[in-house]
C-alpha cells in the first residue's frame, strides 16, 4: 500500500468511521497493509484521531495493536519506549492484547526492558507467557524459559513448540525429545502443520536434532497429514542437511505437487554432500518440469558445480542466471564462483570476477581467493588483496586467516612481511580454533579431538 493510499485513507470522511464495524476494519487493515513502519505510524495516528471524532474508544487499542506488530522488526528501543509511554498516556496499556503486543516489541529490542514489562502484566494470557517464553529460549536461558513454561495453568500449542525450539535451538536434544514425546502421548494436543514445520527447521540447522526430525516424520505418517508443499519441504531440507539423502529424495518423489521450494531443497542438499552431477542433473529435470528457479536454488546448482569441479557448467549456470531468469547474482552466488574458479586454478579469471561483484565482496569470498592463491602458488595476485582482508578481518573470528597470509609473504619471498604480520597477530592475541568433533549421545556435546581418544579409552561411548 503506497503512501498515496495512505492519504486517501486518511481523507475518508467521517461517516466512514461512523460505523463502528467498519471503522475498526478499514483501519485495521489499512495498518496491517502497510508497506513501512513510518505508514504505520501515519494511518495509526490517523486511526486515533478518527477514533477520538466519532468516539469509537476501542479502536485505539486494536490499532496500537497492529501498530506495534508493524514496527517492532526495526528492534528500535527508543521507539518501542515512546510508544509504550504514549499507550500509557491514552490509557490502553491495561489491555492484555496491548501489552502482549508491547512485550513482543521489547524482547526485540531489549530483552532486559522485556523482562521488567512481563513482572508488571497483571493478566497474562497464554500469548503473552508464550511471548516470554520464546524470548529466553532466544537469549539462550532456557532453564529460565522451562520455569515459565512449568508454571502456566494451561499450555497450548505454541507453548510447547516455543519450549521445543528452544532445547533444539541450544542443541538440548533428550529434553526436545522428551517434551515432544510428552505433548503427543500425554497432553493429547495434534500440533498444526505449521508448528511441525517450525521444528522441522530447527532439526535441519542441526544435524544432531536428526533423531526428534525422524519421530515428528513418524507423528506425520501416522496421523496421514497431507504432504503438502510445506511440510514436503521441511522434511526434504531435515534430511538432506543430516546426509539422510536417499530419505530426502523418497519424500520428494512422493510429493503430488512440485513448486521451487522442494526443488531447491533437494538441490541444496546433493550440492552439500557432494553429489554435484546429481543436483545439476535434477535442475535440468526442474527447468524441464518448468519450474522456475530461484536465488536459493542458483546457490545449490552453483555450490554443486564447485564442490564437482565443474567450471564450464559453473559459467554457464551463473551466466544464465541473470540472462534468462532475471536473478542478480548476490554474496553467495559470487562466492560459489570465485571458489570454483579459484580451485580450478583460473586465478585471474576469478580476481577480475572480485572486482567486478556488484556487491561488497565479504571475508569469506576474499580468503577464499587467497587460499587457492596459495594452493596454486601465486603470490602475485595475493598481494593485491592481503591489504583489504587485514582491514576486514576479526581477531577472534578470522584466527586461521593470518597464518595463511603469514605463509602467503613467505610464498612470495617477503620475510619483513611475514615477520609484520606475526608480530600483529601477537598484538592482537590470535587465536587459532583447535578442531572438534561432535558426538551424540542423549544430549549434543562438541568434544576437542584430543577428548575423543580420552573418551573412548575409558570406554564411555560403545559406539560412535
Amino acid at each position: 500500500m503506497g503512501l498515496f493510499r495512505s492519504h486517501q485513507f486518511g481523507c475518508l470522511p467521517n461517516q466512514a468511521w461512523s460505523s463502528p464495524p467498519l471503522s475498526l476494519r478499514c483501519a485495521l487493515l489499512a495498518i496491517r497493509s502497510a508497506s513501512t513502519p513510518q505508514e504505520a505510524m501515519c494511518l495509526y495516528k490517523l486511526a486515533v484521531l478518527n477514533a477520538a471524532q466519532t468516539r469509537v474508544h476501542h479502536l485505539g487499542s486494536h490499532a496500537a495493536v497492529f501498530t506495534l506488530k508493524a514496527c517492532s522488526h526495526l528492534r528500535s528501543l527508543p521507539f518501542v519506549r515512546h510508544f509504550h509511554a504514549h499507550l500509557l498516556k491514552a490509557g490502553h496499556h491495561s489491555h492484555v492484547y496491548v501489552a502482549t503486543a508491547l512485550l513482543h516489541g521489547y524482547v526485540l529490542a531489549s530483552f532486559r526492558d522485556a523482562c521488567l514489562l512481563f513482572d508488571e502484566i497483571p493478566n497474562r494470557n497464554i500469548v503473552t507467557v508464550n511471548t516470554m517464553i520464546s524470548g529466553y529460549a532466544k537469549q539462550g536461558n532456557v532453564d529460565r524459559a522451562r520455569s515459565v513454561f512449568d508454571e502456566m495453568p494451561e499450555r497450548d500449542i505454541a507453548s510447547w513448540s516455543a519450549m521445543i525450539g528452544g532445547y533444539i535451538g541450544q542443541g538440548r536434544l533428550a529434553q526436545a525429545l522428551q517434551l515432544f514425546r510428552e505433548l503427543m502421548w500425554k497432553e493429547k494436543l495434534r500440533p498444526d502443520q505449521l508448528t511441525l514445520v517450525t521444528l522441522l527447521s530447527c532439526c535441519a540447522t542441526t544435524a544432531s536434532m536428526r533423531l526428534l526430525g525422524k519421530s515428528i516424520h513418524a507423528y506425520t505418517e501416522k496421523n496421514g497429514l497431507e504432504l503438502n508443499m510445506q511440510l514436503g519441504t521441511a522434511l526434504i531440507d531435515m534430511y538432506a542437511k543430516s546426509g539422510y539423502l536417499r530419505s530426502a529424495f523418497s519424500i520428494f518423489e512422493r510429493m503430488p505437487e512440485r513448486n521451487v521450494m522442494p526443488w531447491s531443497a533437494m538441490i541444496c542438499g546433493l550440492a552439500l554432500h557432494g553429489c554435484g552431477e546429481e543436483a545439476i542433473a535434477l535442475f535440468e529435470s526442474m527447468k524441464k518440469a518448468g519450474v522456475r528457479p530461484n536465488e536459493i536454488t542458483f546457490t545449490g546448482v552453483l555450490n554443486a558445480c564447485c564442490h564437482a569441479g565443474l567450471v564450464e557448467e559453473g559459467r554457464r549456470n551463473f551466466r544464465i542466471m541473470t540472462e534468462q531468469f532475471g536473478i542478480e547474482p548476490g554474496v553467495h552466488h559470487y562466492g560459489c564462483m570465485v571458489d570454483l574458479l579459484g580451485k580450478s586454478g583460473k586465478l585471474d579469471e576469478a580476481y577480475e570476477l572480485v572486482k567486478k561483484m556488484k556487491v561488497e565482496p565479504n571475508v569469506v569470498i576474499l580468503t577464499s581467493l587467497l587460499a587457492s592463491c596459495k594452493v596454486h602458488r601465486s603470490f602475485e595476485i595475493a598481494e593485491r588483496l592481503i591489504g583489504q582482508v587485514l582491514e576486514m578481518v576479526n581477531p577472534d573470528e578470522h584466527g586461521g586467516v593470518y597464518t595463511l597470509i603469514s605463509d602467503l609473504y613467505a610464498l612470495g619471498g617477503k620475510w619483513n612481511d611475514v615477520e609484520r604480520v606475526r608480530t600483529l597477530m601477537d598484538r592482537v592475541q590470535v587465536k587459532k580454533k583447535r578442531g572438534s568433533s561432535a558426538i551424540q549421545m542423549a544430549d549434543f556435546h562438541l568434544y576437542p579431538i584430543h577428548r575423543i581418544m580420552e573418551l573412548l579409552e575409558s570406554k564411555k561411548f560403545i559406539k560412535i
